[in-house]
């Protein structure tokens, strides 16, 4: 989950950031200390702010302000004001907040407070539909998933491969890029898509899929509903579903179906 926090004051910027982190441990926390940077940030990436927790009273655009211009980007997103002025606070929902938090703000107020709001996850399929057998296919609620590039359909398709392994930069460039001899280049490469798997995962809300550590990647094998992990499972319809062909497109592929050949 991407949350953006936005004061003017930075020790009450590093205070929110700090509790924001405690009640959401799991979510990518973008600090701002101008609201038009982060009106930028968001007219510039094609991943949108989950949440926008914001001051109100700030020089030069001001959080109600603020809140308008992100409401015509990014529907979507939500805005919870954070403040110490409680007589902002018809003005808040005149701009159409989703919520109001009072300074000091605890752990717990923004636990209550994301607990109300509608982040949209309702009507949707609780995991991607991942197809490893015969050609690699990723469908999301019941339609191909679509990648902008085609390297990072295949940088899934590895991490799918390596049954929820970490892997490190090198690794992929090992796999996708194995004559590449510019190993800055190919570094440069892989961000690249990264960013765009990201940006991918995130349209559909399902960016938790994606395990990013120090200098590492992998997938949460238990966040997607894989036939091939079914199959590993002992799932039989898996099992009988599975006729000699994994992921046919990609060559290094090839290594897991010889494996999968000699283990049934």
């Amino acid at each position: 989950m991407l949350l953006f926090a936005i004061d003017d004051e930075e020790k009450a910027l590093e205070d929110l950031c700090e509790v924001i982190g405690t009640a959401l441990p799991d979510s990518e926390i973008v600090p701002f200390r101008r609201a038009d940077k982060a009106l930028q940030a968001i007219t510039d990436s094609p991943v949108k702010p989950d949440v926008v927790f914001s001051d109100i009273r700030m020089p030069g655009m001001d959080g109600l302000e603020l809140a308008v211009r992100i409401k015509r980007l990014s529907q979507e997103t939500r805005i919870v004001f954070v403040t110490a002025y409680s007589r902002y606070a018809m003005d808040a929902f005149d701009v159409h907040a989703n919520g109001y938090l009072m300074k000091p703000v605890q752990p717990e107020d923004i636990t209550e407070q994301m607990m109300h709001l509608n982040l949209g996850y309702e009507n949707k399929p609780e995991k991607l539909d991942v197809r490893c057998f015969g050609n690699f296919e990723v469908f999301w609620d019941g339609k191909p998933l679509a990648f902008k590039r085609r390297r990072t359909k295949e940088l899934f398709a590895y991490l799918i491969d390596r049954n929820g392994a970490t892997c490190t930069a090198e690794e992929v460039i090992a796999v996708l890029w194995e004559d590449e001899s510019n190993l800055a280049n190919a570094k440069h490469n892989v961000r690249n898509l990264v960013t765009d798997l990201r940006a991918v995962l995130k349209s559909i809300r399902q960016e938790h899929v994606l395990i990013r550590g120090s200098g590492t990647l992998a997938i949460d094998r238990d966040a997607v509903d894989c036939d091939y992990y079914r199959m590993l499972d002992g799932d039989m319809t898996a099992v009988n579903a599975y006729r000699g062909e994994y992921m046919s497109q990609y060559i290094w592929a090839q290594i897991t179906e010889a494996e999968l050949h000699f283990n049934i």
